[in-house]
């Protein structure tokens, strides 16, 4: 089927029920998002902080202060975007070394060092009181944002039940939506402490996230794929029964037990994950995380104080309208949680993109028709309100497609002789684009002015073309059995050796089974 929308039956059904203890552990695992998400929301409102930007910043500060500065401008600091971007470098380092870590010792490790070392970066930032101090913090965050982002999707993709995995998986989104509300909401609040010191309380307050992390990660269990992993065949299952909830576990566990077999054939992953049959796999872990970033979502999360305020918001009005785009996130989230395991993740992707790429054209035109190419002009209550709602309407369409589809996606479809290695490109290609927007944002406003809205519809409107074409359906697959999915697919199949495939054949109608 050309259009790449291939539907495999089911796979295997193995037995076992959607257990509380199962769905307690992803919970917990899942906060992990909560480090990523809260950062995401509080570096934007800190830096548009007076008090903060006084302190660390004074030349931003005197350029806003400038008469003739054009709007699009008056925030333009490469020290400025450095705060906020040297975390994302630093997670895509870290990244590697918590694929290693992942692999070698197991998900809750890495789960814990990514807790500690956003601790330590949390108490750092909250009580800089220099640039350099200031920067080393955010070095540490990032630290334990890779080590989380690296291991909380495959950790909760390998424990969840085929039928309800994309669910589960999407805790991850829904806390990393509910750590940029927090965040916002923090912002609005420190914003208004007398003595401009609300900043320090805006950043130390990530301690919060960190221990839930670090504590929860040391009374996790861990995933059977994992101690398979590291040789412990009846602790596996015995865990595996405990997951599932039945002692009758023995179709799902031999093709555990399998997969780890052929795990253990490769010496190196890296190498591996590098020759054809495993070339969707590497293709998708690249592409997802870059088209994600380059949907424009970061702009908005990273900067939503100071791109309300460059609109036209005021400072309070800037911090509030943040706090409304932290909610729709958030909200919208919830719709993907209950139909991404129904309708698939195909049709999650495409109305997504579908609907970002809208409301960007729109929003440019806005933004270009009152300040056109000199930043000059104002907005009116009218025009404000609706490029908000238009942005709101963006976030939403973020939130239940390209937001949690870019975790699980890649989380899903990595054979476990490969999942590590998967991960970390999937991790480390994000934070490196990541990291790219939050550096130069400020500076293509300046130069691209209305017209950054159209070059990110444009990358929305190519990634759903993409989608559209490449991406087969992962819904209600085991995820050792990704690979019937591949070999179903029009242009993937050719990578797939039959012998890499469990129980594979065709109906008559070319469907595969």
């Amino acid at each position: 089927m050309a259009g790449g929308g291939i539907v495999v039956q089911g796979g295997r059904n193995y037995e076992g029920d959607v257990t509380v203890f199962v769905i307690v552990t992803c919970m917990v695992a899942a906060m992990g998002g909560l480090l990523f998400g809260y950062d995401l929301g509080i570096s934007g409102g800190v830096t548009s902080m007076p008090s903060f930007l006084n302190q660390f910043f004074p030349s931003v500060v005197k350029k806003m202060k400038g008469a003739h500065e054009s709007e699009y401008c008056k925030f333009d600091s490469e020290l400025l975007t450095l705060f906020t971007s040297s975390l994302y470098l630093a997670a895509l380092v870290a990244s590697f070394g918590a694929s290693v870590v992942t692999q070698k010792f197991g998900r809750k490790p890495s789960m814990f060092l990514g807790g500690v070392s956003f601790l330590i970066g949390s108490v750092l930032n909250g009580i800089a009181n220099n640039i350099e101090m200031l920067i080393f913090g955010r070095l540490l965050l990032g630290v334990g944002v890779g080590f989380a982002n690296q291991s909380v999707p495959v950790y909760l993709s390998e424990m969840a039940p085929a039928k309800i995995r994309g669910a589960l998986n999407m805790g991850f989104q829904m806390a990393i939506t509910i750590g940029i509300l927090v965040a916002n909401l923090v912002n609005v609040g420190t914003a208004k402490i007398a003595g401009g010191w609300g900043w320090r309380l805006s950043l130390g307050l990530a301690i919060v996230p960190a221990l839930m992390m670090t504590v929860g990660s040391i009374f996790l269990p861990d995933t059977p794929n994992s101690i398979l992993e590291r040789g412990h065949k009846e602790k596996a299952k015995k865990m595996l029964q405990k997951v599932r909830g039945t002692d009758n576990v023995d179709e799902e566990f031999q093709d555990l037990v399998d997969a780890s077999e052929s795990a253990k054939k490769v010496d190196n992953p890296w190498q591996n994950i590098l020759q054809p049959q495993y070339r969707p796999q590497l293709i998708m872990c690249s592409v997802i995380p870059f088209f994600q970033q380059l949907t424009g979502i970061n702009v908005i999360t990273f900067y939503a104080p100071v791109l309300y305020m460059t609109l036209g918001f005021g400072d309070d009005a800037s911090l509030y309208s943040a706090v409304i785009g932290g909610s729709v996130n958030a909200l919208a989230t919830l719709v993907s949680i209950f139909t991404v395991d129904k309708f698939g993740r195909r049709i999650l992707f495409l109305e997504g993109g579908l609907q970002m790429f809208v409301c960007q054209i729109l929003v440019g035109t806005l933004i270009g028709m009152k300040f056109g190419l000199n930043g000059e002009g104002t907005l009116s209550k009218f025009d404000a309100n609706l490029i908000l709602f238009l942005i709101c309407v963006y976030v939403a369409a973020f939130a239940w497609s390209w937001g949690p589809l870019g975790w699980l996606v890649p989380s899903e479809i990595c054979p476990l002789e490969i999942r590590s290695a998967g991960q970390a490109i999937n991790v480390s290609v994000n934070m490196f684009f990541t990291f790219v927007i939050a550096q130069v944002f400020l500076a293509m406003l300046c130069h691209f002015k209305f017209g950054l809205f159209y070059f990110f519809g444009g990358f929305v409107l190519i990634m759903t073309v993409f989608i559209y074409f490449f991406l087969p359906e992962t819904k209600n697959v085991p995820i050792e059995e990704m690979n019937r999915v591949w070999k179903a697919h029009w242009f993937w199949s050719k990578y797939i050796p039959d012998e890499a495939v469990i129980g594979f054949r065709h109906d008559e109608d070319g469907t595969a089974v």
